[in-house]
């Protein structure tokens, strides 16, 4: 059974209307592409709390993945990493750190990202540039162990095997 995941666009102007989303279809398609079942897509704007409503949310129905796009930069209203901070139990370190380095080969300015990695429970929270090029680019990076990272927070056992099976293919 594919994991369930939803897909996050954290954006003033496109909670308005004003913008359109090409980020987060970009990383539903991903997900779809490697396996995942998107089962919810929504865009919030930059509001701390009701993005880490929305992330509580999605773990207390326990969907092994959600992923954030946009709010992860150094404006003042730039606050998807403090939400994230907020509901998550701990931080995945090596996630984060793999995100921004696959991302300084492409600009300098992956430097400045602030997205966390974490996990709520048994849903694994990333955080994704805002850009539809940047969230590809940082979402292709972990697609390589993001199912294995979800089989462990879900089951273990059967599921990790499963999933090293599939990574040695």
């Amino acid at each position: 059974m594919p994991h369930r995941a939803a897909v996050l666009t954290v954006s003033d102007l496109g909670s308005r209307g004003e913008r359109v989303d090409t980020a987060g279809p970009a990383v539903a398609g991903l997900l779809r592409e490697a396996g995942f079942e998107v089962a919810e897509t929504a865009v919030l704007p930059d509001e701390a709390d009701a993005i880490a409503a929305r992330l509580r949310d999605w773990a207390e129905r326990d969907l092994a993945l959600a992923v954030t796009t946009g709010g992860t930069g150094l404006a003042p209203r730039d606050r998807t990493p403090e939400a994230t901070l907020a509901v998550i139990d701990y931080r995945v370190p090596g996630m984060e750190e793999a995100m921004r380095a696959a991302g300084l080969a492409s600009t300098p300015m992956a430097m400045l990202s602030r997205g966390v990695v974490g996990v709520r429970g048994r849903t694994l929270i990333v955080n994704l540039p805002g850009s539809e090029r940047g969230a590809r680019e940082n979402l292709r990076t972990l697609l390589p162990v993001l199912d294995h990272a979800c089989a462990t927070l879900r089951e273990g056992g059967a599921e990790v095997a499963a999933a090293h099976r599939r990574l040695a293919e």
